[in-house]
Formats: C-alpha cells, sequence, structure tokens
C-alpha cells in the first residue's frame, strides 16, 4: 500500500495522514469547499475538491471519492470516524473498485450495524445482555405486553440507531404507547428504518467500551477499556483510560467477552465492544462500532500502540505483532472533546471565527486538532474543534494535567465546552471515580458556570491584591543601598 486516500475531514484526516507520512505512504484529502483552506488539505500529498460543502454533495459521494482513487492511482481508503466509516455498501463498492478499505468486512459493518441482528450474534458466545426483546416489535399492544413482563422503567429503542436518536425511556405503563410512537417517528425520520425493540432500562449506568484489534488470520487481542460515562444528549465529552472501578478481574471479563463479539462477526480491523456497567459491576453488551473511535487517543496513550498504524498493517494482510500477554497499561489519560457548543445554552453549537486559537503544550499534553487561528467553524458539520489528551503515570497526576491544559487553551470566538470539561473534572462526584451516565442530569446546571466563574475571578482578584500588598510592603523595607544592584555597581566602577 504506497498510497491512501482518506475519506473525511477535519482532525481525524489529519491524525490518519500523520501516521501514513511516518510508515512513507503518500497521502490523498478529498474536501469540501468549504475545507479549502484546512489543515488536512495542505498536510496531504494530493487533494482534490470533490463538491459544495454540504455532505451529501461532497464527503459522502461514494462516486466522486472512487472516481479520485482512480485517477490517482491509490491504493488504499481510510474512512475516519462518521461520514462512510460504517457504510457496508461504501465498503463493498472500495472492494469492487479493486481498492482495500482500511476497516472490517461489509458483511460485519451490516450485522453490527443492526442493534437486533448484533444481539443475535454475540448472544451465540456467550456475550451477557440487557433484558429485553429479541426482535423488533411493531404491534404496540403486544410490546406493552412484554414491557411489563420486563418490569419498568424500559427503553424504546431504534434497531438502527446510534447518538440518542429514536431511544425512548419509559417510566410507566400508561406512558408507552406515547413513547414509542414517538421512538419508532424519530427512527423512521432519522434513519429511514423504524424498527424498534425494548430492553430494561439500566438506571445509573455506565458506558464502558474496549477496544479491540483482529487480523485476518483470526488472531484478535483487547487494548483494555476506556470510560465514556460524561455524556451530553447520550454523547460523549470526557473519556478516560482505564477506568476508574474496574477490577483487573472485571477487566479482564469484560475483555475476553469482546474478544468473543469480535468472532462472532468475523470482524478484522480495529473496533470497539461498548457494554453498559450497571451498579452492581454486572456488564451487558450494548453494541459494537465498526471503525476507529473519536476516543482512540487514551488507548494509544496508555498502551503505546498507533492504532491507525495497526490498521494500516491489518489492511495490509499483516499478522498482528504482538499477543494479549504483550499488552498493559502504562499510567493513565484524558481526553476532553473540545466542541464549538454553549454549555449555558444546553449545549448548542456555535459557529463563527476563531479570533484566537492557542493551543496548550508540554509534557503529557496532546492536541489532535483541524483549526488554527482566524479559521471558520463551518456550519455543515459536526462541531467538534479538538481532542484534547493529557496522559500522567496515575489519573489524579493526568487529571491535574487536564486542568492545566484547559487554562492554557486559549480560544475566542466561539463558545466551547472547555468550562463545562473544567467544572466536571473539579467535581467531588468525578474525583471520587463515582459517576455514572447520568453526571449532567444530576451535578450540572449552567448557572453553575456562571457561579464558578464569579468565585475563580474572586478569588483571582484577592490573588492579586495580596500581590500588590507584598510587593509594597517589600519595597517600602529596601533601602537604597540595597535597591542598586552589585552587578551594576561594578560594571560603573
Amino acid at each position: 500500500m504506497k498510497k491512501i486516500l482518506v475519506a473525511n475531514r477535519g482532525e481525524i484526516a489529519l491524525r490518519v495522514m500523520r501516521t501514513a507520512k511516518e510508515m512513507g505512504i503518500k497521502t490523498v484529502a478529498v474536501f469540501s469547499e468549504a475545507d479549502r483552506d484546512a489543515l488536512f488539505v495542505r498536510f496531504a500529498d494530493e487533494a482534490v475538491c470533490i463538491g459544495p460543502p454540504a455532505s451529501a454533495d461532497s464527503y459522502l459521494r461514494i462516486d466522486k471519492i472512487l472516481k479520485v482513487c482512480q485517477d490517482l492511482g491509490v491504493d488504499g481508503i481510510h474512512p475516519g470516524y462518521g461520514f462512510l466509516s460504517e457504510n457496508a455498501d461504501f465498503a463493498r463498492q472500495v472492494s469492487e473498485a479493486g481498492l482495500i478499505l482500511i476497516g472490517p468486512s461489509p458483511e460485519a459493518m451490516e450485522l453490527m450495524g443492526s442493534k437486533l441482528a448484533a444481539k443475535a450474534a454475540v448472544k451465540k458466545y456467550d456475550i451477557p445482555l440487557v433484558p429485553g426483546t429479541d426482535e423488533a416489535v411493531t404491534d404496540v399492544e403486544e410490546a406493552a405486553r412484554i414491557a411489563s413482563e420486563i418490569g419498568f422503567p424500559i427503553l424504546v429503542k431504534a434497531s438502527a440507531g446510534g447518538g440518542g436518536k429514536g431511544m425512548r425511556i419509559v417510566e410507566k405503563a400508561e406512558d408507552f404507547k406515547e413513547q414509542m410512537d414517538r421512538a419508532v417517528s424519530e427512527a423512521k425520520s432519522a434513519f429511514g428504518d423504524g424498527a424498534v425493540f425494548i430492553e430494561r432500562f439500566v438506571g445509573s449506568p455506565r458506558h464502558i467500551e474496549i477496544q479491540i484489534l483482529a487480523d485476518q488470520e483470526g488472531n484478535v487481542v483487547y487494548l483494555f477499556e476506556r470510560e465514556c460515562s460524561i455524556q451530553r444528549r447520550h454523547q460523549k465529552v470526557i473519556e478516560e483510560a482505564p477506568s476508574a472501578v474496574l477490577t483487573p478481574e472485571l477487566r479482564k471479563e469484560m475483555g475476553e467477552a469482546a474478544v468473543r463479539v469480535a468472532k462472532s462477526c468475523n470482524y478484522v480491523g480495529a473496533g470497539t465492544v461498548e457494554f453498559l456497567l450497571d451498579e452492581n459491576h454486572r456488564f451487558y453488551f450494548l453494541e459494537m462500532n465498526t471503525r476507529l473511535q473519536v476516543e482512540h487517543p487514551v488507548t494509544e496513550q496508555i498502551t503505546g500502540i498507533d492504532l491507525v498504524r495497526e490498521q494500516i498493517n491489518i489492511a495490509r494482510g499483516e499478522k498482528l505483532s504482538f499477543a494479549q500477554e504483550d499488552l498493559s497499561i502504562n499510567g493513565h489519560a484524558f481526553e476532553v472533546r473540545v466542541y464549538a457548543e454553549d454549555p449555558e445554552n444546553n449545549f448548542l453549537p456555535d459557529i463563527g471565527k476563531l479570533k484566537t486559537y492557542t493551543r496548550p503544550q508540554g509534557l503529557g499534553v496532546r492536541v489532535d486538532d483541524g483549526f488554527e487561528e482566524g479559521m471558520q467553524i463551518p456550519i455543515y458539520y459536526d462541531p467538534m474543534i479538538a481532542k484534547l489528551v493529557t496522559f500522567g503515570k496515575n489519573r489524579e497526576e493526568a487529571r491535574q494535567r487536564m486542568l492545566r491544559a484547559i487554562d492554557e487553551y486559549q480560544i475566542s470566538g466561539v463558545k466551547t465546552t472547555l468550562s463545562f470539561c473544567k467544572f466536571t473534572l473539579q467535581h467531588e462526584s468525578f474525583i471520587s471515580g463515582k459517576f455514572d451516565t447520568n453526571f449532567v442530569k444530576h451535578h450540572f446546571k449552567p448557572e453553575y458556570l456562571h457561579e464558578y466563574r464569579a468565585e475563580e475571578a474572586n478569588i483571582a482578584a484577592i490573588l492579586a491584591a495580596k500581590l500588590v500588598e507584598q510587593n509594597v510592603q517589600t519595597k517600602a523595607s529596601v533601602t537604597p543601598a540595597k535597591k542598586r544592584s552589585k552587578w551594576r555597581a561594578n560594571r560603573l566602577n
């Protein structure tokens, strides 16, 4: 594989290209008119504009992407995450064009892309599942009966869903019909598929995911877990590795379960198996993401393994160069997603120009981004500006380093989630590790950030006043003879 096209944009496109360059592989960027001046476009060896800003006219145009591959002699395609990364039809067309997709087979994508089909597949491999239906339900009366048997509260979920869409929590029987109708309607609108299923609602879950790698010879390893419980709108904002609550025994049990999930669909490449962990530390299969995850850097930090490099090597047909017993956890890592969103206004996206943009630096700090000062945050795509990652020898060192890095990260022109992330990292529940996916619901209100900033400003004012007072006292106590520099006196002499 001598030339790779990255069918994506922003920070993930740039991140993939950097590893490719280290491997001596040429890269091709495809971009929309909105991204003409983007960093990933400038970094690539070759770049081709494939359409207007809207994703449907550019980054989702399979025909245009394959045409660029043909014209430029591309060997393989890395899809990143989002866009076409879990599109089985795209994977098939890539293969039919004689190209290599740096990812799993279309069959694995299809199987794990349907929550119902995935549940059926992993059930044969003795994977713990949340009690619920094994098939899609359409009859409301029958569904209500099943829900009563499972016991309220229950969760109605879209089979083809993700990101919290087509999902409804039903607390009591009398609300069931209305909530199911809403879930079906939202699923049809978002995914073109109104199939839903029912499962028991786990009230205080932690979201734990396991990173796996699988080669073409059937070797599968797990690279430990990531804690992804700090979420807003069912989407992650802060991740860490390892989790603060997993014991070595539970980590091994969950890791081995993730390996069995990968084997249930003959998986090849890098993938992530997601689990819910309840308050009694029982875990249940949630879904499998058949791509690289946004939060993959924290795994790289604690294992020292470049996951993109491994993806490329596996796609080349190479066998995994390490076994499970070769892997170990070293230190602790955090990632905060820096979104152009206003946490004081229900995390609504905020677009605009990056008037100030200064990245944090120093030991143990990593910034994966795709922007620089003066650039515009486009309205057409996900509002993530960057992923800020810190690493330390333990959780507390990594946490303190993240707080320092957040303070150093200077962004103006748009609202960001940095203030929310700092609030969370300093919250007692987070510091103690006693939190779950309901953190925002239970511990955060927009007005807290106002109070927090006012308190910080007050502390800063007190410190400044003390420094001024000390400075005045120091000057008053210094005699004219002592004030004169000895170095200067010697120079004059």
